[in-house]
């Protein structure tokens, strides 16, 4: 089974490509990547919230963080393993864990076409937590319908996508001191849970017009951000 990974953390404004804090981060990632192998299916670092942007309900555009909050997502994983138990044991390894959070969700879809980062944009779906539906009902079918529309018209530019089971199956892993603690549900209580992920190859025009494409409920909106390439 796929496990989706967000990286949550205060974000570190002297740890930016190029930095040699930016590097030392790096370090950590490229330890856990050859520790956790064939389990991690997928991964990016993102640039700053600052440089990204977002649509709010209602449909307007305006660069800068989906929300203005001390903690951000700085990364994103796509794990594989046979259940949760094993999910977490992986993930507790990630460097995010030590001083931020991981929040991990089961994927209900995941596929990814081409995983090059060059000129690439991340799409996250974020909807109230009530308005996420569960696999198999007559809204989720719906949902997916609008999707798999939306990836037809934007075949040029996607590159991979997924969706994420309600906000109930989400667990959130920190460690301290070496010790693992567990919280149910999403690492913070917000407006708005993340509930899908688009991959674009798409230089920064193309994602702001892409932005307005993805479809969400009335009250969704989408954080648009930029991958880091390496």
């Amino acid at each position: 089974m796929h496990y989706f990974a967000l990286l949550i953390g205060a974000e570190n404004e002297n740890e930016v490509p190029g930095t040699p804090e930016f590097e030392a981060a790096v370090a950590g990632y490229e330890e856990f990547d050859r520790w956790a192998g064939d389990s991690v299916v997928w991964g990016v670092a993102l640039h700053s919230v600052n440089e990204g942007m977002h649509r709010k309900p209602g449909g307007m555009i305006t660069d800068g963080p989906f929300t203005e909050s001390a903690e951000v997502v700085g990364g994103l994983y796509v794990l594989a393993a046979e259940n949760l138990d094993d999910a977490i044991e992986i993930a507790r390894r990630i460097p995010a864990a030590m001083d931020g959070a991981i929040e991990m969700w089961p994927m209900a879809e995941w596929t990814l076409s081409d995983n090059s980062y060059s000129e690439n944009w991340v799409a996250l779906i974020r909807e109230p937590a009530s308005d996420t539906p569960d696999p198999g009902t007559s809204a989720w079918d719906s949902g997916v319908a609008e999707h798999e529309k939306f990836g037809s018209a934007a075949r040029e530019w996607l590159r991979g996508g997924g969706a994420l089971y309600p906000s109930s199956a989400a667990t959130t892993i920190r460690v301290r001191d070496g010790k693992l603690l567990l919280s149910d549900g999403p690492y913070i209580e917000s407006a708005e849970v993340v509930n899908g992920i688009y991959l674009f190859k798409c230089d920064e025009e193309e994602a702001r017009a892409l932005a307005a494409r993805v479809p969400t409920g009335p009250r969704g909106g989408i954080e648009m951000r930029k991958v880091v390439s390496f």
